[in-house]
């Protein structure tokens, strides 16, 4: 049992819930918030500096909140008025910060460099409509772990972008690959630390693995690897340089899904047993280096699992949500035990 820890889910029109009792009770954020309690939330962060702080992506701009998810207060800033679906923090220097915005607004990069107060709007932006899904969102950003300035950026649908100025001046990735359909479509990225530079992306049909640093690529097609069609979402666990979970499904949301468990670096994978069928696509992963074995995952249409080995092996929780958008944890509860509001 895992005590001094808070679990969170976003989710598409319940804003954020919340667990500080290992999951026995969940609570939404009440009204009259900032964050609406009924909003939609895309993203969340874990806030490095503060063990009680994490930051929502929300449809309707950036929120933080300082008591482990139960007040939140909107950041003013120049990500007003966007739709935030990714976030990420460099893990060198936590005062560099990155987010990306999407659809129903305009998708955009926008870095910090004081903590996630002030932020700026970068050159990388797509234009107003794609192909795949109407309007393109930014859902996949990773900071390399050795270089906060080297920043890898996902559009779905728009391809895969690289920046090593903090995203000053981008290079556009994906037209070199091998070719493989939707490989525009990218929806994850790890880059593991370390000399040479191992790089994994995931699109929706495959995997694209660089083993120098982003200059050539190898190809695993989904559906030839294992049977369906559908890759989402990529995780590096904390504290490994070469440890990643990987979700697949038959489709988004899906009907079943699978997670996947890469010990070199995404150059082999095993299935890890879940313990029932999960009834969507495993869309999230949640994890915190203050405790590097315990992850959580969450699927499509509310399910949410939780591996206190690593991903090894999973539990369900007691608590389904409305269709979760990502997950993520923090290891500390309200001063209060979370006390002072209702339990759902």
């Amino acid at each position: 049992m895992t005590t001094g820890k808070t679990f969170l889910v976003a989710t598409d029109g319940q804003a954020v819930l919340r667990t500080h009792d290992d999951g026995k009770t969940w609570r939404r954020i009440t009204p009259d918030q900032d964050l609406e309690f009924d909003d939609c939330v895309r993203c969340l962060l874990a806030d490095p500096r503060q063990p009680n702080a994490v930051f929502a992506g929300a449809e309707s701009g950036l929120f933080h909140s300082t008591d482990c998810g139960t007040t939140w207060n909107r950041i003013d800033c120049a990500l007003n008025g966007y739709s935030i679906w990714k976030m990420a923090v460099a893990a060198k220097n936590p005062d560099i910060m990155y987010a990306g915005t999407g659809s129903p607004t305009r998708s955009a990069f926008f870095r910090s460099t004081d903590g996630g107060r002030t932020w700026e709007k970068t050159s990388l932006e797509m234009p107003p409509k794609c192909a795949g899904v109407s309007r393109p969102r930014m859902l996949a950003m990773c900071i390399d772990p050795d270089d906060p300035a080297d920043v890898w950026v996902g559009v779905e649908e728009g391809g895969l972008f690289r920046s090593r100025d903090g995203g000053s001046n981008w290079t556009r990735i994906d037209p070199v690959w091998p070719e493989l359909r939707g490989n525009s479509d990218v929806h994850s990225i790890v880059v593991c630390p370390g000399s040479p530079k191992i790089v994994v992306v995931v699109v929706v049909g495959g995997i694209y693995r660089s083993t120098d640093g982003g200059e050539t690529w190898q190809q695993t097609v989904t559906k030839e690897a294992w049977g369906i069609p559908y890759s989402r979402v990529a995780l590096l666990r904390p504290g490994s340089d070469r440890e990643i979970l990987l979700s697949i499904a038959d489709g988004t949301p899906g009907t079943t899904s699978r997670c996947l468990r890469s010990t070199d670096a995404g150059a082999t994978w095993e299935t890890m047993p879940l313990p029932v069928v999960p009834n969507s696509c495993i869309w999230a992963f949640g994890a915190n280096p203050t405790d590097t074995s315990l992850i959580l995952a969450g699927t499509k249409y509310g399910e949410l699992y939780r591996s206190d080995d690593a991903g090894r092996s999973w539990a369900k929780e007691w608590r389904e949500f409305s269709e979760i958008t990502d997950t993520t944890w923090i290891p500390a509860v309200p001063a209060d035990g979370g006390s002072s509001d209702h339990g759902h």
